[in-house]
């Protein structure tokens, strides 16, 4: 029995991947971003050991799900679900200023990789839509540029990689991998969405708890439980290197 904790999980992929975990014995703690939601997702999955309630758009809020985390842990696996869509039409900012794809997307689970007590896995949510990211870190809050909220949600996905595969790099000993899951009919794919809903769920499970040889391993990008090729960016440790300096500006912690 492996203890996970998933982010983004009251409703969604997140939630659909907490039912098999949990259905296989494992000891799953869900995240909510407020008390009535957290509510809703105790009754959605009653076998849910715990629930951590916090609002991931903001540093206090990402700073209070990591305290409740460590107090429920130590995890042998935390898998980065929340995420945000990109139909707002103009920038959202939170309370600290920060455009609000980029605080869910990438400042959140780049913050609570730091707080939390180091895992044995870790699994970073991305999307195909990551190979049409810039790296550069150019106006990552859109202060300068004019919005392109598809844009900004690429960059963030590609983020989401480049981080994955950073903390592979610098922390030995953890398996730390990125999930495209793919373009399924949830609310942010839409009802258009044409890949198996079904499936896109399996691969963060599967990458927090399999002991299969293919799920044991650590930098690696997956689609349906095979190695996908990423961008080519996220390997390159200059990016990588950049997004944790940004991060670490914006945070005050360093991984």
């Amino acid at each position: 029995m492996s203890r996970v904790l998933i982010t983004g999980s009251a409703q969604g992929l997140g939630l659909m991947a907490a039912r098999l975990l949990a259905g296989d014995g494992h000891a799953v703690t869900l995240h909510a971003r407020s008390t009535a939601r957290a509510q809703d997702a105790r009754a959605a999955l009653p076998a849910a050991r715990a629930v951590v309630v916090g609002d991931l758009s903001c540093i206090a809020g990402i700073r209070q799900v990591a305290d409740q985390a460590n107090a429920r842990g130590p995890y042998d696996a935390v898998i980065h679900n929340a995420g945000v869509g990109y139909r707002e039409p103009r920038p959202i900012r939170t309370e600290d200023g920060l455009e609000h794809i980029f605080a869910i997307n990438v400042l959140a689970p780049y913050l609570l990789t730091g707080l939390i007590q180091r895992p044995g896995r870790l699994v970073y949510l991305s999307s195909g839509m990551h190979r049409g990211g810039d790296p550069a870190l150019t106006d990552p809050q859109w202060e300068h540029r004019r919005w392109n909220g598809s844009q900004a949600y690429a960059d963030s996905k590609l983020s989401d990689v480049v981080l994955a595969f950073a903390v592979a790099r610098l922390w030995t000993g953890v398996l730390s991998n990125a999930v495209e899951p793919g373009w399924v009919p949830t609310r942010m794919g839409g009802p258009g969405a044409p890949d198996d809903m079904s499936l896109a769920p399996v691969t963060q499970a599967w990458l927090a708890v399999s002991p299969d040889p293919d799920a044991t391993v650590t930098g690696g990008y997956f689609y349906h439980q095979k190695p996908r090729t990423p961008h080519p960016a996220a390997r390159d440790l200059t990016t990588q290197d950049r997004l944790l300096s940004y991060c670490a500006e914006l945070t005050g912690v360093t991984l």
